[in-house]
């Protein structure tokens, strides 16, 4: 199995370190042009030039005044970045203090791209700066909460866009929960709404309002993003994938990739890498 390809940022959380920032200077710098996957968060504050970033194999431009926020596990690449400037803020998915900042945070589905209205922006623009200056403080003098409050008040200014039929359906949020956590073990509906005392005509009602899908479709969803993850950045082979999304056999796994996406994971695969 080839080896997983190394990361672009330094590690964050180690020794009690829970927000780091960058600049795009110094992300060109350290960019192969492969794809990145990480186990925080990496927010984007775009100043000015174009772009583009891939999130989960869809492709996000990057313009002036603009963010973008990569979750935990995503696979990205960043291209055509070279007139880019501005900042990235990478956090641990614990950072943010507020209420409001950590229920953005625990979204598994986080808007990838989206521009900051020209009034709003003198705001972000000062929260970034606060930001930017206390991490720049020496390691004697830098307060362990600052980085975290001037963190959650950058979000709280860049307002991340959200889908509001989701987030203001309670039935949705927990099965939503449920599949993030045990989607490689359990692939039915039922299990799900069993666990959450509902029965499956209600709880795929629920999901199909929320989200247009069936409990059944947003299931096979998160699984097929899960091994397109695996198979374009893991380098994983179908195998393997099946042993970890809890398929008992590389055929079973296979056919069912090849039902949802109509292509076998290894020609899937070979289209989606790049050296």
């Amino acid at each position: 199995m080839t080896a997983i390809r190394q990361m672009t940022y330094q590690p964050v959380g180690d020794g009690g370190v829970t927000v780091e920032t960058m600049t795009f200077e110094r992300l060109r710098e350290l960019n192969d042009g492969g794809t990145q996957r990480a186990d925080f968060h990496v927010l984007g504050v775009v100043d000015a030039g174009h772009g583009r970033v891939t999130v989960d194999f869809l492709e996000h431009p990057l313009r002036e005044r603009s963010a973008v926020w990569v979750p935990p596990g995503a696979v990205h690449r960043w291209d055509d970045i070279a007139g880019v400037t501005g900042h990235i803020v990478l956090f641990v998915p614990t950072a943010p203090v507020t209420r409001a900042t950590r229920k953005l945070v625990a979204s598994p589905e986080p808007v990838a791209r989206w521009s900051v209205p020209e009034a709003e922006w003198p705001f972000v623009d000062a929260a970034r700066n606060h930001l930017l200056l206390e991490a720049s403080a020496p390691p004697g003098g830098r307060s362990p909460e600052l980085p975290e409050i001037l963190l959650s008040a950058l979000i709280a200014r860049l307002r991340p866009p959200r889908e509001a039929a989701q987030s203001a359906n309670p039935t949705f949020l927990l099965f939503r929960a449920g599949v993030e956590a045990h989607f490689r073990e359990h692939h039915d509906a039922g299990f799900y709404a069993q666990s959450l005392g509902y029965a499956p005509r209600t709880l795929s009602r629920a999901v199909q309002r929320a989200t247009g899908r069936t409990a059944k479709a947003f299931i096979v969803e998160r699984i097929v993003l899960e091994a397109k993850r695996l198979l374009a950045h893991d380098r994983l082979s179908a195998t393997d994938c099946a042993r970890v999304l809890g398929f008992p056999d590389a055929a079973n796994f296979s056919v069912f990739f090849r039902n949802a996406t109509g292509l076998r994971p290894g020609a899937w695969q070979a289209a989606a890498t790049v050296e």
